[in-house]
């Protein structure tokens, strides 16, 4: 068995797992609900989907590190019977579709909160589960966005292959979605596989196609957050694509403009654009501007429990250490140690 399907395969735990209900067919299900079965309509969709961007926007401006148990409570408690409901197929659809983007940002939630074995575990059996949810509900959409938070993580881990077979499977789910943003979503997703892959021919063709798909014009966002991919994120994601490809000015040029344009009501992504863009122009050389850079970074940070800040607040302060000349850089590294304790 190949790893990328080992990885799959592994995840593809039954829902049960997570105290959910195994899958049937949604179709089977609306003639099969077993007798005392609550009755789901849209308002229970609706329901779901606000608790979801609650949670979501509570997550991206303080890290996945908080309000985890209260997504998963949400989750088991109240979601998982309904999954068990007796409801309309057009409902059924809609429910599972919904409850796909909840279990989606509980791996996202895990992923965020640390790098331990047992947190990318769990985050590995959500973004599963949620793909089997995306694929009961026959939401490429939602499919795509779940297999994109697979191949990141396998980028995080250094699965370098996987991710870019991963990446290639968001690309081919997302390739007749009349959604640019998400078509942006996935191209940007395999662009950063293969740089990471050091596959500079595949990564320049993906973050073209990603380019051009950001800068056609699109519908009002929708539901899923590929559908919320702003200009802004996507900037971000490829100034750090450029930046792994060896094009510090490029990548500079678009940091700045996710500053400009993204993070702004966010704190948790304003801190990691922050956070890369220091790294950038400490490449490029210019010390001052890193050590400026990051102590905005070190400011907007305060209070966000999220791995991503723990990494970058880790890969300053090793940094820092070759620059003992400089007062201003010695400084900012001790006030990196008294915050990371």
């Amino acid at each position: 068995m190949e790893r990328r399907e080992f990885i799959l395969a592994s995840s593809g735990y039954a829902l049960s797992a997570l105290g959910l209900p195994d899958m049937d067919s949604i179709t089977r299900r609306t003639k099969t609900a077993l007798p005392g079965a609550v009755r789901v309509g849209q308002g229970e969709v609706a329901a779901v989907r606000h608790m979801v961007k609650a949670l979501g926007d509570s997550a991206s401006e303080l890290g996945g590190g908080h309000a985890r148990h209260l997504a998963v409570r949400y989750l088991t408690q109240d979601v998982a019977p309904w999954l068990e409901g007796h409801f309309s197929e057009a409902t059924g659809r809609d429910l599972f579709a919904a409850t796909s983007q909840l279990v989606h940002l509980a791996g996202w939630m895990a992923q965020d909160e640390g790098d331990t074995p047992e947190l990318r575990g769990l985050a590995q059996r959500y973004y599963a589960h949620s793909f089997r949810l995306a694929a009961e509900a026959g939401d490429p959409e939602l499919s795509a966005t779940a297999l994109r938070g697979l191949a990141v993580q396998c980028v995080d881990l250094g699965y370098r292959a996987e991710a870019v077979q991963l990446g290639e499977a968001c690309v081919e789910y997302g390739r007749h979605l009349d959604n640019p943003r998400a078509v942006a979503y996935y191209e940007a997703t395999l662009a950063n596989a293969a740089a990471q892959d050091d596959d500079r021919r595949m990564a320049t063709k993906h973050l073209a196609l990603s380019e051009a798909a950001i800068g056609r014009p699109t519908a009002a966002a929708g539901d899923s957050w590929a559908a919320h991919y702003s200009p802004g994120r996507w900037a971000h994601e490829s100034g750090m694509i450029l930046s792994r490809l060896g094009d510090l000015d490029a990548a500079e040029e678009h940091l700045h403009l996710a500053l400009d344009i993204h993070g702004l009501d966010r704190r948790r992504t304003r801190a990691i654009v922050l956070a890369d863009l220091g790294g950038v122009r400490l490449r490029q050389g210019d010390v001052d501007g890193a050590v400026a850079t990051w102590s905005d970074f070190l400011d907007c940070a305060d209070g966000i429990r999220s791995v991503k800040v723990q990494a970058a607040l880790q890969d300053m302060r090793v940094r820092l250490r070759r620059y003992s000349g400089v007062p201003e850089a010695q400084e900012l590294r001790e006030q990196v140690a008294r915050i990371a304790g």
